[in-house]
This record gives C-alpha cells, structure tokens and sequence, in this order.
C-alpha cells in the first residue's frame, strides 16, 4: 500500500487541506511541520501520537519542521472552557530548550528545531496588522470552532488573536524553507486553516495539510492521562516502568488502534498479533507488543528490559532482585513514609498509615498479610532495620497488592 493509504488504515487521518493531499504524501520528498507550544519543560505521551507520525513520515523521506513555539507560548492557544494563565518568558525560555532537547533525542538529531520567537519578536503591531491581520477576515475567525466555544463566557483579544500568529508561522515557514504542508492533532484544524488561507491570500500558492484524531482511552479521556496526571516522555517524571504498567493494562477494545498508531510494526505483524491475542486474551500479547514497541522506540531497549524487570519483580513478589534506583522508579508515586531508627513492625504499621491501629496491624501479621521485601512477616516482635533495606527503602506489601515505601534516614 501506498503511505498515504497506510496512514489511512492506521487511522491517523482526519481532517485534510489541498487537492492534491495524497500525491504529496506519496512524493516522499515535502518539507512540512508540526509544532507545539511550550507550556511544560516536557512533552507528554498525549503528543507522541503526532510525534510518531511524524517520525513516520520522515522514515519514508519527508523533511520535518518541528516548531516549538515560544511566541505563540506567551499568549497560550484558546482552550474550550477558559483563559490560559499567561506563562513567563523566563519559563517559556526554560521550557522551550527542555523541549527542544527531548525532541532532538527522540529523532536522534535528525530533525530541525525551530522557535517562533525567532521570527516574530522583532514585528511590531503595525507591521504585524498590515502583513497579516489585513488579510483575515473577522467575521473567518469568529467562525472558529474553537472562537465559537467561548463567545459566551468570553474571550480575550490575545487568544483571539492566536490563530494569526500560528498562521503566520505556516506563512514564514512556507517562504523561508519551502515547508508546504502541516500536521497536527485534529484540535489544531481551525488554526492550520487560518495559515493555508494566509499563504493562498499572500501569495496566490497552495499549501496542504492534514490532522490526526486525539487518541482517546476506553473511557473516553485523552489517551496518556493516569489518574488525572499526565504520562511524560521525560523519563525522570515518568519512568519507563510506569508507563510500562499503563501499557500493559490498555483495554482489548482499544490495543489494536494503539498498535496502529504507536508503534512502526507493520499491518501484517500486527493483525498476525491480534489474531494470536484474541485466541487467548488473558495472556495479553498485544498489549505486551504495544509496551515493548512503544517504550523501546521511546527511550531505548534497556529500558524497556528494566521496566520489565521491575514489572516481574513485583509481581512475583521478589522484591530483593531489585535496586535501589527501580524501588524508586516503580515507587515514586507513593508517599514516603521516613524512618529515623530500627523500630518494631507494628509500630510501623500504624505510624505509616499502613493499619488504623495496632489491633488491625497485629491481624494483618498473624494472617501472613505482610511482606517486607518480598518476605511474609508473622512475627509480632519483628524490627524493620536499615541494615536490611535495599538501598535506603524498605518496601511494605499489605495484601496482595497494596504497596506502601518506608525510606530509612
């Protein structure tokens, strides 16, 4: 198949701009972008769905433009609901190189990074009116899916302005650089219009583009989000074993879109993976292909065998092949509870939260409910000790799965 037609099984194809869209993906030689504004000094794993394609589209020959936008990031694109808070230009700045580092890492250098700013700190109002806002029609904007959303509770001149500057990114990167499409999430289409029309008005030239949908969970949430909290590609907030564990417990209803989007396997591997995984769901082969693709192509293989590591580790209830460092990755989550001296478990139990009191801690103990480091403690008289703790951590399991961290200090 063709890439435009593989685009399309993968699902990754929503809106589009430009007649001939599909011969220009087929070309394989077009200059085009995606961009993003720095609202975090990390992406998160919501953004790698159009980080993949665009990965993809390089794989087969096309030039990136990854826009990291550190203009538009200080006025802050319209949100549905209410006014962004408006951001520094000394954390846009921070946020900005954190970005472009992590970008350039997962492209392995092959890839242009690009700031806004750049181009548009030097324009003044007048020049920006006359360049641009003289060629957009209000009455266009207002007619914004997104402009329309806010009209009631209001909407400020700056975020009404938005679309104008990202408009005028796809016209500066059009003339500089022969950039000539855009790709997005499909909540970035009334924005990427506002550029083609600029381009088409300005110069008289076609450019093109096309939006991927948001990937979306089971529940209908944006696909990254844990608990309400973002999943970031930095693997320092969130490490490779946590994003394993959110892989790995994808719905069956939704694995094979994920498989398509996330991972460069081809369609014949993974319909041959889903065949295999639907004769025998509870093995859950997909989604273990799913977080060894994704993580592996993320951050690389040794971390995903250490994600894991830690996964089987903790399932077994082995606790002690552990390190230092995978007790805190696989535990950072959790709330520390700190322990200044040796002292008796059910004094622990309690002071920790663990149990509501020491009568609860000694039943849990008797009834073998109790592991320290993988060993199940029925001894009333037993001492956690720093000597025995791996690293500085000893871990606690109430149950069979309910794992609580005490850090010896």
């Amino acid at each position: 198949m063709t890439l435009f037609e593989e685009l399309k099984w993968r699902g990754l194809i929503k809106d589009t701009a430009g007649d001939d869209l599909e011969k220009v993906i087929n070309s394989l030689d077009a200059t085009f972008y995606w961009g993003t504004d720095p609202t975090a000094d990390s992406l998160h794993i919501g953004h790698y769905s159009s980080l993949i394609t665009v990965k993809r589209l390089a794989k087969m020959g096309h030039h990136p433009i990854l826009l990291v936008g550190g203009a538009t990031g200080l006025i802050g694109d319209p949100r549905p609901t209410a006014e962004r808070e408006i951001i520094s230009y000394e954390k846009v700045k921070k946020n900005f190189e954190g970005i472009k580092k992590q970008v350039e890492d997962i492209f392995q250098g092959n890839v242009e990074v690009v700031n806004n700013y750049d181009w548009t700190k030097d324009i003044n109002i007048l020049e920006f009116l006359r360049e641009v806002g003289k060629y957009i029609n209000v009455n266009y904007m207002l007619n914004k899916d997104i402009i329309q959303r806010r009209l009631d509770t209001g909407i400020t001149f700056a975020e009404f302005a938005y679309t104008l500057l990202q408009g005028y990114d796809f016209l500066h990167l059009y003339e500089t650089r022969n950039c000539i499409m855009q790709v997005e999430g499909s909540d970035q289409w009334g924005n990427i219009t506002t550029g083609i029309d600029l381009i088409n008005k300005k110069l008289g030239k076609n450019a093109y583009a096309f939006t991927m949908p948001l990937i979306l969970d089971n529940n209908g949430e944006k696909f990254g989000k844990s608990a309400g909290n973002a999943l970031w590609l930095d693997k320092n907030k969130t490490s490779s074993y946590e994003l394993y564990q959110y892989l790995i417990n994808s719905d069956d209803s939704k694995v094979e879109e994920y498989l398509k989007v996330f991972t460069f396997l081809s369609p014949d591997e993974i319909m041959n993976i889903m065949m295999k995984h639907n004769e025998k769901k509870e093995d859950r082969l997909a989604q273990k292909m799913l977080a060894k693709e994704f993580i592996t192509d993320l951050h690389g293989e040794d971390e995903y065998l250490k994600a894991l590591r830690i996964s089987e580790a903790l399932f077994s209830g082995d606790i002690k092949t552990l390190k230092e460092e995978d007790i805190y990755d696989a535990f950072k989550s959790l709330p520390n509870y700190e322990l200044a001296s040796d002292k008796n478990i059910i004094d622990v139990l309690t002071e920790a939260s663990i149990c509501s009191s020491k009568r609860e801690a000694r039943e849990f103990v008797n009834n073998n409910s109790i592991s320290i480091n993988g060993d199940r403690i029925n001894d009333l008289d037993f001492i956690i000790k720093k000597e025995n703790a791996i690293g500085k951590y000893t871990i606690i399991r109430k149950g069979k799965k309910k794992y609580f961290v005490i850090k010896h200090i």
